[in-house]
Formats: structure tokens, C-alpha cells, sequence
């Protein structure tokens, strides 16, 4: 990932719009199925048949190795966790879904996260707070303003909960390309970093843990759980800098 932002187009920023509704959909179609019972492999096998359904692709297959279609990362990990057909759902468990479907060559990517059945009083509410921080992050883009005024939302309103911001991960600059220019880290200073300017697209995707922020990679290379063992979870929107303002790619119907 270099250091080099590129401002898309209105052309371009409406097929990035087309791409991000349909990861919106993904998500909508899957939801249904987070059910105890079910498998992570059966969420995954069922996003790669809907995807190319509706003409796309999955970004996350393949991707610098990844074995499958979408991440799924459940109670204590954080992300990048991978669909397996050994692991299936349980009554209580919260599960974040992450799909990236590639449309007519730009990337579309969102999270959400899930209760299986019903969850724990703290699950209930690290859930509620952590999309409550991409909320407050999306609110702080503005042209003009600095990428540290989104971190700064969102670690406010994650520590004042009790709760921590995840530092490894950040969000992403995005188009045709998955990973670019600019990082936007969840937590940091108002005022500081580069300037946000109309054009600029990239993700908000704040990892709210309910202990320790710290992370530990597991052996196989891509799943990231909290080094506490507590819970960890996460929502995630492609957003675009506006003229006036900011707007958000992946929103559903």
C-alpha cells in the first residue's frame, strides 16, 4: 500500500456506489441464514453462489492467499477469520460477516456483525457500541477535515463505554484496487493526519473489543483473535468524501 491518494470521479464513484450496494445485499441475503447450526463454511458457500448470481466476483478468494469467499470472525476473533465446514454456529455467539464482491472491476466491501440466537448482556451491548463508533466515525468526515478526527470519534466513544479500540487493523483506501491509500486507524487525534478532499473513498471498519485492544495472529496467517479471549466486534461501510459533506457506498435498501 503506497502513500499515493488517488480522487475518483464522479463516473468512478458511482460504480463504487454499484459495487457497495450490492455487498449490502450480500449481507442482507446471508442474515437470514445466522442461525445455531449453521456452518461458517455454509455462509460462505452460499455468498460465492449469490455473488456470481449477480455477476461479481469475491475479492476476498485468492487474495494474497486467502482460501475462501468472505471472512467470517466469530465471538473472540477479531478478523480475517476463515470459513470452515467444522465450525458451526451456537446459541449466543456474535459472528462478523465480511464481504468484498467485485462489480465490473471495483471493489464493494462492508461488515456487519450477527447475534446467533440470543446473545450475553456484554454482547448485546459491545455490538450496539461498536456500530454505534462507525456511526460516529462516518459523521466526523467532512472535506477539510483531518483523517485523525474519525479515529478520534470512534475511540471516544469506545473507551468511555469501557471497551477498547483494536490498533492493528485500519481502514482502507478503495476502487479497483482492494487495499490503497489512505490507512484510517479507529483511534487517534482530532486535527491530525492527511486532509480529507472531495473524491476520497475508503473504509471505516472500527474492531471494538471488550477487553485488551491487543491482537494475536493465529498459525494460520489470517485469523486475529483478542489476546485476552473476550469478545471483539466490528461493522464496516465504504464511504466517499463529498463536496459538502460524505456519503455512504454500502448502505442497503
Amino acid at each position: 500500500m503506497g502513500d499515493t491518494i488517488t480522487l475518483l470521479s464522479r463516473r468512478e464513484i458511482e460504480k463504487m456506489r454499484q459495487a457497495g450496494q450490492l455487498a449490502a445485499a450480500l449481507l442482507d441475503h446471508l442474515a437470514p441464514m445466522v442461525q445455531p447450526g449453521i456452518t461458517t463454511l455454509d455462509l460462505n458457500d452460499e455468498a460465492e453462489k449469490w455473488t456470481k448470481a449477480h455477476g461479481a466476483i469475491s475479492a476476498p478468494l485468492g487474495y494474497n492467499g486467502f482460501p475462501k469467499s468472505i471472512c467470517t470472525s466469530i465471538n473472540e476473533v477479531i478478523c480475517h477469520g476463515i470459513p470452515h465446514r467444522k465450525r458451526v454456529l451456537q446459541e449466543g455467539d456474535i459472528i462478523n460477516v465480511d464481504v468484498t464482491p467485485i462489480l465490473d472491476g471495483y471493489h464493494g466491501d462492508c461488515s456487519r456483525t450477527f447475534f446467533v440466537g440470543t446473545p450475553s448482556p456484554v454482547a448485546e451491548k459491545l455490538v450496539k457500541v461498536t456500530e454505534e463508533c462507525l456511526q460516529l466515525g462516518i459523521e466526523a468526515v467532512k472535506p477539510g477535515g483531518k483523517i485523525g478526527d474519525i479515529g478520534a470519534a470512534i475511540q471516544k466513544h469506545a473507551e468511555a463505554q469501557g471497551f477498547s479500540v483494536v490498533r492493528d487493523f485500519v481502514g482502507h483506501g478503495i476502487s479497483k484496487i482492494f487495499h490503497t491509500a489512505p490507512q484510517i486507524p479507529h483511534y487517534g487525534k482530532a486535527g491530525k493526519g492527511k486532509r480529507l478532499r472531495p473524491g476520497m473513498v475508503f473504509t471505516i471498519e472500527p474492531m471494538i473489543n471488550e477487553g485488551t485492544w491487543e491482537a494475536v495472529l493465529l498459525d494460520d496467517g489470517w485469523t486475529a483473535i483478542t489476546k485476552d479471549g473476550k469478545l471483539s466486534a466490528q461493522f464496516e461501510h465504504t464511504i466517499a468524501v463529498t463536496e459538502n459533506g460524505v456519503e455512504i457506498l454500502t448502505l442497503g435498501e
